[in-house]
This record gives structure tokens, C-alpha cells and sequence, in this order.
């Protein structure tokens, strides 16, 4: 019996110590992933409008190994999501990341020198986290929360939350709008539209 409970304190000391690796690891993954970013933000031989494509590409690469696009598309379109054939779904979660990339890009590159802090993760559930962070600038700081899900083993963005607006909320009010008296392939279109013009 004694034998048995040390064995059960032993496994009981392992999980406690192997926990607080486990509840950090939304806030280490996002960290690691925003300063992968800004490594390329100021990376001196991307600067040039040559190195345009390269730098694009280098973040594109980041950005999908950050962000889970399908639950950004299925949280912002909501109800709607049913009204999309399955090529329609496909093509508006490539038209959607690419629309998301540019919008999160062009909210960190108007601070890249800037000082980011990490300050605090809440557990939302097993497999949901919030993270927030600030940039801190000479006049202000601007809070970033990024709202996180854990799916096959990998902690991916879902929502940014930028000085309390959700990306998330913010297009499924614009989607929601236009969705109300026109078909999936118009919102496509002016997706389509959009993302050209980028």
C-alpha cells in the first residue's frame, strides 16, 4: 500500500510540474510566431521594393503556420458558412487568409520598431486560450489579444482582437451585411476584387 502511494505522489508531483508547461504554451507559441514576424519586418535586405515578393512570401509562410484559416472562416461567416457549396468554402478560406494576412501585416507594420510585450494567458477552456499582449510606443500602448484554439496538438491563432475590435466580429458584420441580399459568389467576387487590388 505504502509502495503504491508513492508511486501515486510521484505521478501526482510529475503532473503538477509538467502542467504549467502545458497552460504556457499558447503564450510561447504566439510569442515565438509575432517575433518570427517582426525578425522579417525589419530584416535590412527586405527593405527594398525588390525584395517586395520574398518579404510577402516569408510572411505567408509564418502567417499559415500561425493562424487556423478555417476557424477564422467558419466563426466569421457563422450560419452562413451552410449557404457555401464545399469549392465555395474552399475558395472563400484562400480569398479570407489572404485578406486577414494583409489586415494583421498592416496592424504590426505601423508599429515594427516597437516594443511587444506578452503579459498574460488565460485558460479559457482545455483547448481555448487568450492571450494578451501590447505594443508599446512613446505615447501609448496598444493592446493585441489573440484568441487561440488547440487542434491536433497545435496551439493556432483564431481571433485577434486589436485595441477591443475582433477581426472576427468586425467581418461577420461586413459578411453578414452583404450576405442579407446577395449569394455566396457575390461576396466571392468582391473578395476575389479586394484581394487583387492588394
Amino acid at each position: 500500500m505504502h509502495k503504491r502511494s508513492t508511486v501515486f505522489f510521484c505521478i501526482l508531483i510529475i503532473f503538477i510540474l509538467s502542467f504549467p508547461v502545458y497552460a504556457g504554451a499558447p503564450m510561447t507559441v504566439v510569442d515565438a510566431t509575432v517575433n518570427r514576424v517582426l525578425d522579417v519586418l525589419r530584416d535590412p535586405s527586405l527593405k527594398s521594393p525588390t525584395a517586395k515578393e520574398t518579404k510577402k512570401e516569408k510572411l505567408r509562410v509564418i502567417y499559415k503556420d500561425m493562424f487556423d484559416e478555417m476557424e477564422f472562416s467558419r466563426r466569421t461567416l457563422t450560419r452562413n458558412w451552410n449557404k457555401f457549396s464545399p469549392d465555395q468554402r474552399l475558395e472563400f478560406v484562400d480569398l479570407f487568409e489572404k485578406i486577414l494576412e494583409k489586415t494583421y501585416i498592416d496592424k504590426i507594420m505601423d508599429h515594427p520598431n516597437e516594443k511587444i510585450v506578452f503579459y498574460k494567458e488565460t485558460m479559457v477552456s482545455e483547448n481555448q486560450a487568450e492571450i494578451q499582449s501590447k505594443i508599446i510606443t512613446s505615447s501609448k500602448e496598444i493592446p493585441i489579444f489573440y484568441r487561440m484554439i488547440l487542434k491536433d496538438g497545435k496551439w493556432k491563432v483564431y481571433d485577434v482582437v486589436v485595441e477591443n475590435v475582433s477581426l472576427v466580429q468586425n467581418y461577420r458584420t461586413q459578411f453578414n451585411e452583404i450576405l442579407a441580399g446577395n449569394t455566396p459568389e457575390q461576396l466571392l467576387e468582391i473578395l476575389r476584387k479586394k484581394v487583387k487590388a492588394h
